[in-house]
């Protein structure tokens, strides 16, 4: 029998998201080596977010009872007001619902989180406007990269990319995002 903390939950959690985005257990290790040792099990949710983006799920369509199963609570009309406004649940019919499976976990933390919808979603606009920028010149630096290597050697090179500029990109974002908000408590 063993015991295990929420830090070897969080990263059991990880290897299985990597193992059903398809990477095999040597990518993973890979992948887990290349992460700083000491992330505790907050990080390491990021980093299982941020994997789970690769490959957005489809929207299914749920009951309302399926709904609320789901959240582990209870959904109130201006809760339901909110995650349609955040696109992460659409009302089909009166008990239908078409959810986005890889936002509804993010929705429901935005629900608890005390900013107005306006603030929340001019937060996602901000994101979606520069991390679409970002991707736009780092796929135009990498196709510089491989304009003179044959099709597969792009692939390998993309699969092998995808993990570490995502990975840079949530740490970057994360230190950018630290400092930010430093200077502001600090009144800087």
């Amino acid at each position: 029998m063993g015991h295990y903390g929420p830090g070897h939950v969080a990263r059991l959690a990880l290897i299985e998201e990597l193992q059903q985005q398809g990477m095999t257990l040597a990518a993973i290790e890979r992948y887990l080596r290349q992460l700083p040792p000491d992330l505790g099990p907050h990080d390491l949710a990021i980093h299982r977010a941020v994997v789970a983006s690769w490959a957005p799920d489809a929207p299914e369509t749920v009951s309302r009872r399926e709904l609320e199963r789901r959240a582990g609570r209870p959904l109130t009309p201006g809760d339901m007001e909110r995650l349609a406004a955040m696109d992460v649940v659409r009302q089909e019919d009166e008990d239908t619902f078409r959810v986005d499976a890889g936002l509804f976990r993010l929705g429901l933390r935005l629900l608890d989180v005390p900013l107005s919808q306006e603030a929340i979603l001019a937060a996602r606009k901000v994101l979606v406007e520069h991390s679409r920028a970002a991707a736009r010149e780092l796929a135009q630096l990498f196709r510089g990269e491989v304009a003179e290597r044959d099709a597969r050697d792009a692939q390998s090179l993309s699969a092998h990319m995808h993990p570490l500029v995502v990975q840079a990109l949530l740490s970057t974002f994360q230190r950018s995002l630290r400092e930010e908000l430093s200077e502001w408590l600090n009144g800087s």
